[in-house]
């Protein structure tokens, strides 16, 4: 994992990959797929997810005020199948990340994990927007860090090729995903 310049962030989601957003407030800690996500603007960089008022995420995340964005991969695609179809609120006594032995590292300004094996991760702070919140569900946060597996993501640019286990992936529908093409 290294830092990607904040003014370059926006490109870790340009090609509109599924996510996993991870939470945690007071102890608790959650993570959850999610598709709509797209970058907003450049400097500072920003983000919009849509996160519906009802999961258990978006509780940690608006009590917190911070989540992480993590890009998983092709070797990952179950796990987001199984994190993205089950609440984080089934697991009384345990979470998702116990549940399905999910692996995590300490992100650098938040408090939410971040995933392992993941190719980049965006550190995100909310920016309050009530009515966007409350109306569409859509959230809009600065990312105050950014990181990426250099092997997939360097100088600015992804370059998969060669790498066909860390393509990101993309959830088309159904439970069907695709993953990221070739370079032309």
């Amino acid at each position: 994992m290294h830092p990607v310049e904040l003014t370059k962030a926006f490109r870790l989601l340009n090609h509109g990959p599924t996510t996993l957003i991870t939470s945690a407030h007071a102890g608790k800690q959650n993570i959850m797929a999610a598709a709509w996500v797209c970058a907003l603007d450049f400097n500072p960089p920003k983000v919009t997810v849509v996160i519906d008022s009802k999961t258990y995420t978006r509780e940690l995340i608006e009590a917190e005020g911070t989540f992480a964005i993590n890009l998983p991969c092709v070797t990952q695609i179950e796990m987001v199948k199984k994190v993205g179809s089950i609440s984080g609120r089934d697991f009384p006594d345990s979470d998702k990340f116990k549940e399905y032995n999910i692996d995590t590292f300490a992100a650098r300004e938040i408090s939410a994990p971040l995933v392992k094996d993941c190719v980049a991760w965006l550190e995100c702070k909310i920016i309050s927007e009530p009515h966007n919140q409350n109306t569409y569900d859509l959230f809009i946060a600065e990312v105050i860090a950014a990181h990426a597996d250099e092997r997939v993501f360097s100088d600015g640019h992804w370059h998969f090729n060669g790498h066909d286990d860390l393509r990101t992936i993309h959830h088309v529908a159904g439970g069907v995903f695709f993953a990221t093409g070739h370079e032309y």
